[in-house]
């Protein structure tokens, strides 16, 4: 049985050996991306799809790029149309979506290159994607249950407990909670510093005190028994002292979901999911969500930053079932006050909040397909 939390080598696609072959060209093209400062995370899931799509052409002998043509590209994403997963599924349209955009990136760059005359992906229709709510949300009893899964006398356990509590008390990806490190907790003020998050965008979210305690005794008792020398900084690491892995972490979260038995399926992205529809369902404002979860640009000024975090921090306090350690009264009284004395956020877009909440769920579902392709 493997061990939680270990990191799989990357896979070889395609014949390194052939400057002209496709693998080669995807190396030529990541670092392209690299260049224009493109997010690592981004890099990472073009070099992903487009493993999916060379080793799809490995298989038919299709070798170099001038090989490929818009009826093989048609092929292609008839493929994944057709493509199952594990559970017998097919992809959803986001997935397919997923895979399908870094091919016609991959390409259009391939022409600009000059290496093709013309490019064979220019036309590609991408599926009309759907909107829809989560399918699988938990309640707060059921988050609990799962909470109290991991053995916390194991410092491995400790540190799951950490994780299931970060994700479930802040909705942060899963690609945000692998690159925190140990300076990113502010225990005094109650926040949480997500650097780089999805589009390179820094932004502080507030968390609970109970995933602060578990936190902060996860970084006393565990942490010193996995890291180490030289201290990388990684807040959650495996027993080998490195950072998680994407793969490792869904499957380290998925297999606690599974062990609850709750009858629902899931992963990181679940307690994002989770995280939102409780929060709604306490009363907080659907704008407060939405900048708690990076769905919408907050003000770039420090002064702005920090009168948001601190009405996020009240309307987390007020609405999310596991924010309070103890004296839940107190904490209440205090998150009023602080409603009560400080700003609205920018005005949001007129629009209804059953629309404005759809509308989130709708990205978070995108989001989740998203990850689910990339593991």
């Amino acid at each position: 049985m493997g061990k939680r939390g270990a990191r799989k080598p990357k896979k070889i696609v395609g014949d390194p050996n052939d400057p002209e072959g496709l693998y080669c060209w995807m190396l030529r093209y990541l670092e392209a991306l690299r260049v224009k400062n493109f997010s690592g995370r981004t890099v990472e899931n073009r070099e992903s799809y487009l493993g999916f799509f060379i080793e799809w052409c490995e298989a038919r002998s299709i070798t170099r790029p001038q090989e490929v043509t818009k009826p093989i590209i048609d092929r292609y994403q008839r493929h994944l149309f057709h493509l199952r997963k594990r559970s017998g599924k097919p992809l959803s349209f986001s997935a397919q979506i997923a895979r399908l955009v870094p091919v016609r990136g991959f390409f259009k760059w391939l022409t600009r290159q000059n290496v093709l005359l013309w490019n064979p992906a220019s036309e590609i229709e991408l599926p009309k994607q759907e909107k829809r709510l989560p399918k699988h949300v938990l309640t707060a009893d059921e988050a609990e249950a799962v909470m109290l899964l991991p053995n916390v006398a194991d410092p491995i356990g400790l540190r799951d407990r950490a994780i299931l509590e970060t994700f479930y008390s802040t909705g942060i990806r899963r690609m945000e909670v692998i690159h925190l490190t140990v300076f990113d907790l502010d225990q005094e003020r109650g926040t949480l510093m997500v650097r780089q998050g999805k589009g390179k965008k820094d932004r502080m979210v507030p968390i609970g005190e109970r995933a602060i305690a578990w936190i902060s005794r996860y970084l006393n008792e565990a942490r010193p028994q996995l890291v180490m020398p030289p201290d990388p900084g990684t807040l959650f690491l495996t027993q080998e002292g490195e950072e998680i892995s994407t793969h490792r972490l869904s499957q380290l979260v998925r297999d606690y979901v599974v062990e609850a038995d709750l009858g629902k399926t899931g992963a990181c992205h679940l307690f994002r999911h989770t995280c939102a529809t409780l929060m709604l369902e306490g009363g907080a404002d659907i704008r407060y969500i939405q900048e708690m979860l990076g769905h919408v640009e907050l003000s770039t000024t420090q002064i702005y930053t920090q009168v948001s975090i601190r009405k996020l921090k009240a309307v987390h306090t007020l609405t999310h079932p596991s924010a309070k350690l103890s004296r839940p009264e107190a904490a209440e009284a205090d998150a009023d006050s602080n409603v009560e004395t400080i700003p609205e956020p920018a005005a949001a877009p007129l629009v209804p909040a059953e629309q404005a909440a759809e509308s989130l769920f709708a990205a978070l579902a995108a989001e989740a397909d998203e990850e689910t392709a990339g593991v």
